[in-house]
């Protein structure tokens, strides 16, 4: 059993500016679209306010 959280690494991963493509978790697996997610809520996020100029 492990404590990783794959959604709150991909949100981690995202703020520290590592792109969607580094996603460590094969594609398929259990872990990949959580991490992916997570990457995407903050990127979306992070996105969201640069267009609006903050």
């Amino acid at each position: 059993m492990t404590d990783r959280d794959p959604f709150a690494e991909g949100e981690r991963a995202a703020r520290d500016s590592i792109p969607r493509e580094a996603n460590p978790y094969l594609d398929g697996s259990d872990e990949h679209a959580p991490w992916a997610a997570g990457h995407e809520k903050v990127a979306g996020a992070i996105e969201a306010s640069e267009s609006e100029g903050r």
